[in-house]
């Protein structure tokens, strides 16, 4: 089973996301394991503050690196690590790589816990990271208010790669990305929407065929959205 520890300000928030749909049933039934901290109950300040301002200057506040620290050792009681080599340590950061669907497999494949740290404000204390961090993951080069969203959105792609969230391997192993292509166009009822008909070749009963189409289309499909996509294929092949 799959476990994940996520640090934050807004529980809340991520409860709100990863209670639904298929990661929702997925702890439902056990199949992974979200727990969520608040950090602010960590804090002992009376006010449950967290944040100061930085040294030498600047603009915004940054999380200070105690309340962290305590959330963590917290965590560690909680649930020991039985073993560290299958123990990842993210802190979710626009500095960090940049998570895709291959990387979403390496995570899935290689670790079953994950203690994620969501930053605010203008970040948090660089001495938190050098000591509990592993690696810090990205989304894409921008920038978020805070890691909430992009906790969400790890724990989402990696979870779905994992046994009894789908209901079969194949739900994930033709999508977009995990064949190194783009997923081919699907259709659903009614056969006529506005004039336009399903191709005939899906209703054909021909499955030799339609899986040929579905490459086709694929590739057609990549090289028209994302060529980029196919020299990074070659690149790794």
């Amino acid at each position: 089973m799959k476990r994940f520890d996520i640090m934050t300000l807004f529980p809340d928030l991520i409860e709100r996301v990863l209670g639904e749909s298929i990661i929702g049933r997925a702890q439902a039934s056990g199949a992974i394991e979200v727990k969520v901290w608040n950090i602010r109950d960590y804090s002992k300040d009376k006010h449950r503050r967290v944040d100061d301002t930085p040294y030498g200057g600047g603009r915004g506040m940054l999380m200070m690196a105690p309340p962290i620290y305590d959330c963590y050792c917290a965590i560690l009681e909680d649930r020991p690590l039985d073993d560290e080599s299958r123990v990842r340590r993210i802190y979710m950061s626009p500095q960090g790589r940049v998570l895709n669907q291959r990387i979403a497999a390496e995570f899935c494949e290689n670790y079953d816990r994950y203690i994620i740290l969501c930053g605010h404000y203008e970040g948090v204390d660089r001495r938190i990271i050098d000591e509990i961090i592993d690696e810090e993951i990205s989304l894409g080069d921008f920038v978020l208010t805070g890691g909430e969203i992009p906790a969400c959105v790890f724990v989402d792609c990696v979870s779905r790669l994992a046994d009894g969230v789908l209901a079969d391997p194949e739900c994930y192993a033709k999508e977009s990305f995990s064949s190194g292509l783009l997923e081919y166009p699907q259709y659903t009822r009614p056969y006529e929407f506005h004039g336009v008909k399903v191709p005939d070749v899906l209703i054909s009963g021909n499955h030799a065929k339609i899986d040929g189409w579905r490459d086709e289309m694929a590739l057609e499909e990549t090289k028209n959205k994302r060529p980029d996509i196919l020299g990074k294929e070659a690149d790794r092949a």
